[in-house]
């Protein structure tokens, strides 16, 4: 059964069967896509977690702090925070002072990290193209509105379900 507002939906077994088979479908997804972009962007000394990183702040139109970055990729802020690290580590990023938080610093893009982000892209060029040309472009379209569809969806269901609680 599903929730709607205060109205309770009732949802088949067959229904649920569909929401199952796409979730299942995105996890297989997901991990394609980490394996593919570790592929791609070995080369150039990144990870596809590097990569998302760098990614983030790439489509950023200002700096972001660690949590904002975790926050918009939806991963943790502890392995955004690792993540970080390691690219400060290699110049392709800094971390400056956040004139709004005291604690949390910018993540910053270098110039290095900029030119490995370009180069990245260009290497997924190949891969992109091949899945615009199979797809096109408004099915992708319809593809981007379902998953924007689910994220607002399960962050509406997380931010109404109390935190589980552990008997000691």
């Amino acid at each position: 059964m599903l929730s709607k507002g205060r109205q309770a939906v009732m949802i088949t077994e067959d229904a649920q069967k569909n929401v199952l088979e796409l979730v299942l479908a995105v996890f297989e997804t997901n991990g394609r896509l980490v394996d593919a972009g570790n592929t791609l962007v070995r080369p150039l000394g990144l990870t596809t977690a590097w990569w998302q990183v760098l990614g983030a702040l790439g489509y950023s139109p200002v700096p972001l702090p660690v949590a904002h970055i975790a926050r918009n990729m939806g991963l943790t802020r502890q392995a955004v925070q690792r993540v970080s690290d390691l690219l400060v580590e290699q110049g392709f990023v800094t971390f400056e002072p956040n004139p709004h938080h005291r604690r949390a610093k910018l993540v910053v893009l270098t110039p290095a990290g900029r030119d490995v982000l370009t180069r990245a892209e260009a290497a997924s060029r190949p891969l992109d193209a091949r899945i615009l040309n199979r797809i096109g472009r408004e099915r992708l379209a319809v593809a981007m509105e379902v998953l924007r569809h689910l994220n607002e969806i399960i962050d509406e269901t997380l931010a109404t379900t109390p935190a589980p609680t552990h008997p000691d």
